[in-house]
């Protein structure tokens, strides 16, 4: 993979994601939600590795999002509201059981949110 590496601890999150990845695979049935964050946005999908297929995806920088909740995305609140935004999204397509994949950033903050907010609107992993 080649990309322009900024900082030492991005490097590291590369590697904890990539020793995430090698023992978890999502399939349709129970598919993978991929947790990504930037300084202003945070990024979630459900992925189905076996198919290479994304099944939903959500974004705090998506117009949906901010029509809807109009609030910023690089906060916590926003985190909360994504995750319950995209667990009903996804329970509406059918989808009740998943994998988390926290993408190499710590569990906490923003990451714990959008974790909590989903099991609370009826995902379970």
């Amino acid at each position: 993979m080649k990309r322009k590496i900024r900082s030492q601890s991005e490097l590291g999150r590369i590697k904890r994601h990539y020793r995430i990845r090698k023992r978890m695979s999502g399939t349709k049935e129970v598919p993978r939600l991929i947790v990504h964050r930037s300084h202003n946005n945070i990024y979630a999908q459900f992925v189905d590795d076996m198919a290479n297929h994304t099944i939903l995806s959500l974004s705090t920088n998506d117009q949906v999002f901010k029509k809807e909740f109009g609030a910023k995305g690089g906060n916590v609140d926003a985190a909360k509201k994504a995750g319950a935004y995209i667990a009903k999204e996804a329970v509406k397509k059918g989808i009740q059981k998943i994998i988390f994949d926290r993408g190499g950033y710590l569990y906490h903050g923003r990451i714990k949110a959008l974790a909590d907010a989903a099991r609370e609107a009826g995902l379970k992993f």
